[in-house]
């Protein structure tokens, strides 16, 4: 080390203080030493090397296993005190890298308690395991003649460099390292689909990895950005309904297991985000956690919760970073295979010119021996007496016959040839040595042509390993597209809202004043004063919003759909003006107005529309002046819905008395289209899969399941659903539902007219015996159906037959048993084409759309028209 001084040179190295204190100044070699030892940990520890795809251990590891190899199985023990000769550190980092290469059952045949990738157990001590050399490692780590070496850390042996690699073994075993200043995370990726990639890329063509877990689950890659800094993974557990109060887990994430997935959960549940009663891992050499719900919890939303909340779901940040000429290389995974890919087509290159090189001396030995044999030059050297002598003697009777070899004969070729033993003379077949000649002619003419076609070799080669290797390694994580979860839409509502409305205080501290709501500690709520004030916060215990609270509620980001109506005075005596508004977004904590800001202004009425009812409201003037109307009504869907910021339109500029609720409201908002989407098994506003229909506040989704479940739901974009449900639509009250199904209990086939009665209930139509059996659902008016029979032995085949179900049974209640439909079993039940019905016509109510102007400040100046119309139920407002 240098002992250089790197402060200022004009210093002296030890100063002396007034204080009588000396201060030595430390130089420069501790730089160094950091530096040398971040490099290290760098390039010998943390991350692997493009060229073989291993770290230093994993490399001596493979190495050693290679020099004990013998076929049979070598305790772990055995094999890492052999790999320390090598590796310069503890016996434990050797085995903790031996037993994560051998859990990933590619390289290392195993043998004992290797541990559980899934529930996270460790394995058994490194004694009592065993391991050897998979075949698929033999012949893609190991060709000595190609592989370049180094002395070891002690200069007794000599280690590989890097292994000559012919597969991408980077991307297919993964990769994680933190060292000093950067660190590395390269996801495993798919045997097969690796394989299909490299060949893709030597035959020109574009290919995509995705990455492949060994743990399953699901995984949305569209933000993978090919494994590069900055990509995500989020990797979804596979949860299922097992029934109404039983979900089931049996595929989990990336990067957890059973143990740190079911305390996340119990976590979660001991926050109040979400709410089980208990939960069971049965897990053994696959996942089945069972997770008990309890009465009337919906399975659906405690699904989405243990998304939001959990840790089944996960999300990954995939950094590509490897070594490569003793430096960092950040580099996506495309690359990666292509780099790979191309190493490998040298190394094959590498390994079919020294096969061409040994069978061309296998050639040029075999000429040499039959020319030597053949023309009894063995005999030429009887008489010399000197080993110069009979060399020369050899070589002389030689040339007359080498005009044909490749290559000149040396001093080595001739020695050779006087190391043939007489026994091999004497028993010398002629046409033998010609066919064998002829048979390396043929070899050197195959390798040839492989060199010259290497690309379609390569090919070759890879296509052989798929063929050899790739059986039960098919892609274990499903690619998905996940819909983002809003948590506040899928927490457990785990305390309640209060609110002192003259004090101005809500919170979930005021368990002695008005309830208003559940409430979760996540959520935000939105509150509005008769000031004309407006702030929206998070829930606390006790939080001072403003005297005279009028409304308040949970508030919704990005909610267009709820519609606040209200009339208020501008100041103490300005006219009085009705605006209808939504909240999509605000500053939290932010007071806003919602008058236009007078000192004064008074809100005469106010009411929050969820599907943005309109009512009719009655306003009363006070008798001041020549006030000749005391009395008019205003239609609030006659008013245009603005932005929050909008000044309103004036409804009266003479003193308003009191304004009292007169009908209530109807939706004026559009109603929405909505789709289902069976890739993601959502529902969604964009357009993506089946259209289920135009939906109101009030309309509904009616669900039908194999297992004989009938409900309905509201139409909420985050609810789940699972491969169970075979009816999806939208609900009509007033059209029934037909069935048919085989009695389990009865023995025969039972058909049923029903419709719902209790659309918040969910109610099985079919017995519950095990042998019960679903056949026929259909949502038709008029559904037609045809039996097909099993042919009887000795007679002819019966013909079909149509039944027309509205003629064969009335509609009755869900609990109904039902007509006997047929005793004995049936080969088939097929549903046709219905009978025609003419629906009755309905007229829709005139629908107004919302306005997009969310920051309008237009003063509209003209009055509110009256109306006199009759509207449906709508929310209520509040009168002040």
């Amino acid at each position: 080390m240098s002992e250089e001084n790197y402060e200022d040179p004009n210093l002296d190295p030890s100063e002396e203080l007034n204080s009588g204190e000396t201060i030595t100044r430390v130089t420069g070699m501790f730089k160094d030493w950091f530096l040398d030892y971040a490099s290290y940990v760098i390039l010998e520890r943390a991350v692997p090397a493009i060229e073989d795809g291993f770290k230093p251990v994993q490399r001596r590891i493979m190495h050693s296993m290679k020099d004990l190899d013998d076929g049979r199985y070598n305790k772990v023990a055995n094999i890492v005190g052999h790999t320390m000769q090598y590796h310069p550190h503890g016996d434990a980092s050797i085995a903790d890298a031996m037993v994560q290469m051998g859990q990933k059952d590619l390289l290392i045949d195993t043998q004992g308690n290797w541990g559980n990738t899934l529930t996270g157990d460790s394995a058994a001590a490194s004694r009592y395991i065993e391991a050897r050399l998979s075949k698929f490692a033999l012949e893609v780590l190991f060709s000595p003649k190609i592989t370049d070496w180094q002395a070891s850390y002690d200069g007794r042996r000599k280690e590989p460099i890097n292994l000559p690699v012919k597969f991408p073994l980077l991307l297919a075993q993964g990769a994680e390292g933190i060292a000093v200043g950067l660190s590395t995370k390269v996801l495993p990726h798919n045997f097969i689909e690796l394989i299909d990639g490299s060949i893709k890329h030597l035959q020109g063509k574009k290919f995509k990895l995705l990455p492949d877990f060994p743990s399953a689950g699901e995984a949305d890659f569209s933000d993978y950005k090919d494994g590069k800094r900055g990509g995500r993974v989020r990797v979804r557990a596979k949860i299922n309904q097992l029934d109404k109060n039983t979900l089931v887990i049996t595929e989990i994430p990336f990067s957890t297991t059973t143990t740190s997935l079911i305390d996340s959960i119990l976590k979660a549940n001991d926050k109040g985000k979400i709410k089980i009663k208990k939960i069971e891992d049965n897990t053994s050499s696959e996942v089945e956690i069972l997770i008990h719900l309890p009465p009337g919890l919906s399975p659906d939303k405690t699904i989405g919760a243990l998304f939001a909340f959990t840790n089944c779901e996960v999300s990954i940040s995939p950094l590509g970073c490897v070594i490569e000429d003793n430096k960092p290389l950040f580099v996506g995974v495309s690359e990666m295979l292509r780099i790979s890919t191309e190493r490998t087509k040298d190394l094959l290159r590498q390994e079919l010119e020294i096969q061409l090189e040994e069978l061309e001396n296998q050639w040029h030995y075999a000429s040499l021996e039959r020319i030597f044999i053949e023309n009894r030059i063995y005999r030429d050297i009887e008489e010399e007496e000197t080993w110069e002598g009979v060399l020369k003697a050899i070589d002389e009777g030689l040339k007359p016959h080498i005009a044909h070899l490749k290559r000149p004969v040396i001093e080595e070729d001739l020695v050779r040839l006087t190391e043939i033993r007489i026994k091999r003379i004497s028993k010398f077949d002629i046409d033998k040595a010609q066919q064998k000649i002829e048979a390396l002619e043929d070899q050197i003419a195959q390798v040839k042509h492989h060199l010259a076609n290497l690309t379609e070799f390569a090919i070759d080669y890879f296509k052989r390993l798929k063929k050899e290797y790739g059986a039960g390694r098919e892609r274990k994580t499903e690619i998905k597209l996940f819909d983002d979860i809003e948590a506040s839409k899928v927490v457990i509502r785990n305390t309640k809202l209060y609110v002192n409305r003259k004090e101005g205080f809500v919170g979930t501290a005021l368990k002695k004043d008005e309830y208003v709501t559940d409430c979760a500690d996540i959520d935000d709520i939105i509150v509005f004063t008769k000031e004309g004030k407006m702030m929206v916060t998070k829930v606390d215990s006790k939080t001072f919003i403003g005297k005279d609270i009028i409304h308040v509620a949970v508030y919704k980001k990005k909610d267009k759909r709820t519609i606040y109506n209200m009339i208020y005075r501008d100041g103490k005596g300005g006219a009085t003006y009705v605006k209808r508004f939504n909240v999509t977004s605000t500053t939290r904590d932010r007071e806003y107005d919602m008058t236009k800001g007078k000192k004064g202004s008074h809100v005469w009425y106010f009411s929050a529309n969820p599907n943005g009812e309109a009512e009719v409201v009655s306003v009363y003037l006070r008798s001041i002046g020549n006030v000749k109307k005391l009395k008019f009504d205003l239609d609030f869907s006659e008013v245009l819905i603005k932005g929050r910021n909008a000044n309103g339109n004036i409804v009266t500029k003479h003193a308003v008395r009191t304004i009292e609720l007169k009908e209530k409201g109807v939706s004026t908002l559009k109603p929405r289209k909505i789709w289902f989407d069976d890739a993601v098994q959502r529902l969604n506003v964009d357009g993506r899969g089946e259209l289920l229909g135009e939906f109101k506040g009030e309309d509904r989704l009616l669900i039908i399941t194999q297992d004989g479940v009938a409900k309905t739901i509201i139409p909420e974009l985050t609810t789940r659903f699972d491969d169970k449900i075979i009816v999806l639509e939208k609900w009509i009250p007033e059209k029934p539902i037909s069935a048919i199904y085989w009695d389990g209990n009865r023995e025969r086939y039972y058909v049923k007219r029903f419709l719902i009665e209790n659309p918040e209930k969910e109610e099985t139509f079919v017995s519950e015996h095990k042998d019960t059996q679903l056949e026929i659902v259909s949502t038709d008016y008029r559904p037609v159906v045809e039996m097909v029979f099993y042919k009887e032995r000795g007679k002819d085949q019966k013909p079909n037959e149509t039944v027309d179900v509205e003629d064969f049974i009335a509609v009755k209640g869900i609990t109904a048993l039902g007509n006997q439909f047929y005793t004995e079993k049936l080969k088939q039940i097929n549903l046709l084409e219905p009978l025609p019905y003419e629906e009755e016509q309905e007229e829709d109510d005139e629908e107004v759309e919302t306005s997009d102007a969310a920051d309008d400040h237009a003063d509209e100046t003209t009055d509110a028209p009256n109306s006199d119309s009759p509207k449906g139920d709508g929310t209520q407002g509040s009168l002040f």
